[in-house]
């Protein structure tokens, strides 16, 4: 064999004329009735017990079965304080129970003491915590808490949070059984009917802060009916969408419905800019008529005043009035007409000459004309 060597002996080296075994003693069993070693065997185990209990006695004051019962109380000491000693971090409260039945006060933050086991303590925190509801789920999905009904009878997907925060810990844990599922319904619920009673528009883009604040304030109320002990902080629209099967046709709506408020949209704009050209013509021809008007009324009262005038100075004295009136109506005809003084001593010799040629002139000849 391949452990064997030039001895003859096993595997662990013994000698031809040994039985021994691999730590090198055989496996002779000690001789005599001695409660020690005999012959190089292996030790005895009620010695080892015994060496034992004399080691532990000098260790444990009172020997080993007084020690034995102030370790076992300390034991138990111990297990009790950690689990009677408990902390409340400074974003919870506790609630302390006795038999079962809720204490009145409150644990604040820090270390506190309690009878355990007649007394348990239940930990809430009382922080701002958030609750999703409803999710990215189609018409076949029978978990799709987020499908609703709308007013005009569309159906869309609407995912959105609650932000809640605890105040009275004792109502939250003894008053419902499962708060946070019981906000969850209640949510779902809530969002639901104000859904139900408005158009698809309003939760797809037109007045999503209004649904939300008609939402919190019915979780609100329903958790107060129920004595909660919570307060809901915000609900948050956070998407609201088509079912996934009918996303497409929803998006030719949506592009229908865009390019006719686009097309009303410009429309009005044209509307608006005519109406105000027409508007600012029409301002301007108002403007020109009244000072027309201005204009004649005026030139009318300076002209009944000039003929007031004339005629009162006419009553004061005729014959000056009419020789002046004689004398300015000559002098506006003769002002605008041609003439030629001549004097009666010296134009006996002149030749009274007509114009004929500037009285019939010629007709001038058409261009192109025969000559």
């Amino acid at each position: 064999m391949p452990w064997s060597n030039q001895n003859g002996g096993g595997p662990w080296g013994g000698g031809g004329g040994g039985n021994k075994g691999p730590w090198g003693q055989g496996p002779n069993r000690p001789r005599g009735g001695g409660g020690g070693r005999g012959n190089g065997g292996p030790p005895d185990l009620e010695e080892i017990l015994r060496r034992g209990q004399d080691h532990l006695k000098g260790i444990v004051p009172g020997g080993f079965n007084g020690g034995a019962v102030a370790i076992i109380a300390l034991v138990l000491l111990g297990f009790f304080l950690l689990n009677a000693i408990y902390t409340v971090q400074p974003d919870e409260r506790g609630v302390e129970m006795r038999f079962g039945k809720p204490k009145e006060e409150i644990s604040m933050p820090g270390l506190h003491f309690h009878l355990w086991p007649l007394e348990t303590v239940e930990l809430v925190k009382i922080t701002e915590q958030q609750q999703n509801i409803g999710g990215r789920s189609g018409l076949g999905d029978q978990n799709a808490s987020g499908l609703m009904l709308t007013g005009d009878q569309n159906i869309v997907n609407v995912q959105f949070s609650v932000l809640f925060s605890v105040t009275d810990p004792r109502a939250y844990l003894f008053n419902v059984e499962n708060p946070s599922q019981t906000l969850q319904q209640v949510a779902e619920s809530a969002m639901r009917e104000v859904v139900g009673r408005r158009p698809a528009q309003d939760i797809f883009r037109d007045n999503r802060q209004a649904i939300a604040l008609d939402v919190k304030s019915t979780i609100q109320a329903t958790m107060d009916a129920y004595a909660a002990g919570l307060s809901v902080n915000t609900v948050s629209i956070e998407d609201a969408a088509p079912p996934r099967e009918v996303a497409d046709a929803f998006d030719e709506v949506q592009r229908a419905e865009q390019d006719e408020d686009r097309f009303v949209e410009e429309a009005n704009q044209y509307a608006n800019q005519v109406l105000g050209r027409a508007r600012g013509q029409g301002a301007q021809i108002r403007e020109e008529a009244a000072a027309y008007k201005d204009r004649i009324v005026k030139e009318a009262q300076g002209e009944a005043q000039r003929f007031v005038s004339v005629y009162d100075a006419y009553r004061q004295a005729p014959d000056v009035t009419r020789t002046r009136l004689y004398l300015e109506t000559m002098q506006e005809v003769l002002g605008k007409s041609k003439k030629i003084i001549i004097d009666e001593r010296n134009g006996q010799g002149v030749l009274p000459y007509l114009p004929l040629n500037e009285i019939n002139p010629r007709p001038a000849p058409a261009q192109g004309g025969a000559q």
